[in-house]
Order: structure tokens, then sequence, then C-alpha cells
């Protein structure tokens, strides 16, 4: 199963197969039950047991045991093995305060956020805790100048577009706190936003010839690379943003009508795609040669490490266009996980493919958000651009 998932090189199996027998000579001699005993923790005790007898590192045995028993675990489970989970499951909401979890409700039932949007606030809201409990402050004792003093805290640490996102996080938990009579006073109403223009900053791309520079570096020769490459290049051929990439499934691939089902993360609005030649013979050669086989997921992007799960963010695909670009020679001031999704909007309108068009595809409900990649058609701007007196 190991090697069918493409993911374990040869001599990493053969290292996991050494620490199979020694983990379960540890349970007999314990007189353990190894099934109960083959969790994070049962390992932990294993790896201490087991450094001590052989006089070695604890951190290094537990490094290496982990990796192979979690990978044994995983397999014997997807072979039809019941074992205890890895790791102890608890849904998010139990690690949060009481008060948290009617903020969230809130937010779910009266304002209809979307989970992302509710995860970012209690986030953002989570970090006003901490910084309230270095000023031994009570949230029942809530003031002005603290949020004030919050917000320029943050502002030292992040782009303005952020602060205003914790801004609008403040004022939404303010309203929730006047809401359950926490506080007396209403302050979402004081709570100031630093000013950012809209389009004051064009949308960072790249020139096209630099994301086939980046796309032709990948090795495809390998599981990973497959992976990276039909990643890559469906972001780049249909302006994807890393939101949508990685949450398309199996399902979501009609072979038959050679189309792709696409569902936006935050609306939830669908809209259906061609899929065109070159993209289904890259997502074949992926999903023969390159997906792991016993993957438990079906989302079409997954994990190379055990338990091959779903990319969980867009920050992992960030993570790898920084890789892939490093290796083109491709160096940019920002490479964010939308930068693919920009360089094709800047590439659409270069092109002269009309605007309507581009807003269908990225999925724009307002023109103006099209139109602020003409700021960054460079090529277009050239040609209707006047010469410069002498």
């Amino acid at each position: 199963m190991w090697r069918k998932n493409r993911c374990i090189s040869e001599p990493a199996i053969a290292v996991y197969r050494q620490w199979i027998p020694r983990f379960m000579d540890y349970c007999n001699s314990k007189r353990l039950n190894w099934r109960t005993e083959l969790t994070v923790a049962g390992v932990m005790r294993f790896s201490k047991w087991y450094a001590r007898s052989r006089d070695i590192d604890v951190e290094r045995a537990l490094h290496s045991a982990r990796s192979a028993l979690r990978a044994w675990s995983d397999g014997l489970q997807r072979l039809g093995e019941t074992l205890p989970p890895w790791r102890p499951t608890t849904e998010p909401s139990q690690s949060q305060l009481p008060f948290l979890r009617e903020f969230a409700a809130y937010m779910r039932e009266h304002r209809g956020s979307p989970e992302s949007t509710i995860h970012k606030k209690i986030t953002h809201t989570e970090g006003l805790l901490e910084f309230l409990r270095h000023r031994r402050r009570r949230v029942v004792d809530l003031r002005l100048s603290d949020l004030d003093a919050y917000v320029v805290k943050c502002a030292k640490r992040y782009a303005p577009v952020t602060v205003c996102d914790v801004c609008s996080t403040l004022r939404s938990f303010t309203r929730f706190l006047r809401a359950s009579g926490r506080i007396p006073v209403d302050l979402a109403p004081s709570v100031l936003s630093p000013v950012v223009r809209k389009g004051a900053r064009p949308h960072r791309a790249l020139p096209w010839k630099d994301v086939r520079r980046i796309l032709r570096a990948i090795d495809r020769s390998t599981a990973c690379g497959k992976r990276d490459y039909a990643l890559l290049l469906l972001m780049s051929t249909y302006g994807l943003g890393a939101g949508e990439a990685i949450r398309l499934t199996l399902e979501d691939i009609d072979w038959r009508a050679a189309t792709l089902h696409v569902v936006r993360p935050k609306t939830r609005v669908e809209f259906i795609l061609p899929l065109l030649p070159e993209v289904a013979r890259v997502l074949v050669d992926y999903l023969r040669h390159g997906r792991p086989a016993y993957a438990r997921t079906r989302h079409l992007f997954v994990q190379m490490l055990v338990p091959h799960g779903p990319l969980s963010c867009s920050a992992a695909v960030r993570h790898q266009l920084i890789k892939h670009a490093r290796e083109a020679g491709v160096s940019a001031s920002y490479l964010g996980s939308h930068v693919l999704r920009h360089s094709h909007a800047s590439r659409q309108m270069e092109l002269g493919t009309p605007a309507k068009l581009i807003g269908d595809i990225l999925g724009h409900r307002d023109p103006d958000s099209t139109s602020a990649y003409l700021r960054v058609a460079t090529e277009r701007l050239r040609q209707i651009a006047l010469p410069v007196p002498r």
C-alpha cells in the first residue's frame, strides 16, 4: 500500500519496517495492547523507553519512530483495521471560552457570516483577549482606550488592509458584548480603521513569461511535482484563487462533459468552466501517477505526507509557489497565493478579452473589481500610451 501511494521511498519503507518490530517487542515486554498504544502518546512513551534502553537521544528516536508508526497506523486503518485515532479529536469550540462560542453563534445566526469569516474573527478576538490579559483588564471593563491601544499595536505589525479587518472584528465583538449585556455602552461606532483607498495599490501580478518559467521549473518526475504542477496550472489557466483550488474534489471533474465545477468559498456561488485538453492531460497524469492511491479524502489535491489529508489552507499553496519561483529564478516583492489569479486576469486583459467575460470567470459582481486589472496590464497600456515629448 505504501508503494502504491508513491509518497514513501524504498529506503524509508526499509526504516519503517525496522521500527514496527521494535514497537511490538516493547508492547509485549510491557504487556500492553499494541492497538491501543498505537497513538501519538503511546509512541512517545515507546520512544522514551527505546532511547533509554539504547542510550540515544530521545528526540531523535521520537522523530524517526513517530513517522514510521504513524504511517503504519494509517496504513492498517486503510486496510480495514480498527484503531484509535492518532491524536485525540476535540471540537475547536470546546477549547474556546463560553462567550467566544456565543460570539461565533451570534455571527452565524444574526449576521449570516460564513464559517471562514467566523474563524477569522474569533482569531482576531483571541488576540484582543490576550492583549487585555496583559493589561489586566476584564472584558466587562473594556474601554475605548484599550481598543485604541490594540489597534495601534496591530498597525505596527500588520498591513493597513489587515488592520481594517481587525477593526471590523472589534466592531462586531463590541456590538455582541453590548447586545449580550456584558458592557453598558456600544463602543463599535468609536472604533476607527486606517484609511485605505480603493485601488490605492494595484494588484500584484507576474509577467506571463515568469508564470511560464515557474511552471517549467517544477520537477514533474515526482509525485509532489505532479501535484504542484497540476495545482499551479489550474490556478494560472482559470484564475482560481487558492481557496477555490484546494476545495476541488474528484466529483467536481466531469470527464465526459469536459467541465470543471467550482464553488466560491465565501459566497458559495457555483459555476462551470470548460476542462481544457492540456489541463485534462495534466490532471490525468497527476491522478494516475501522483495522487496517493489510498488517500481517504475526496479532495483533488492532497498532502503527500501521512495521513494524506486535503491541503489545509492557502498558505500551503503560497509556500509551494515561493519554492518553485525560487527554483525558476523568479523574484518578486510579494508572492501570495492570489498572484496567479491576478496574473491570469492581467494576461487576459492584455489579450483583449472583454472585461465582462474576465469578471464572470473571476466571479466579480462589481465591474470596478475587474477594472482594477487595467492598472497592471502593462503591455496594453504601452499600446495606448503617448510618446514623451523631447
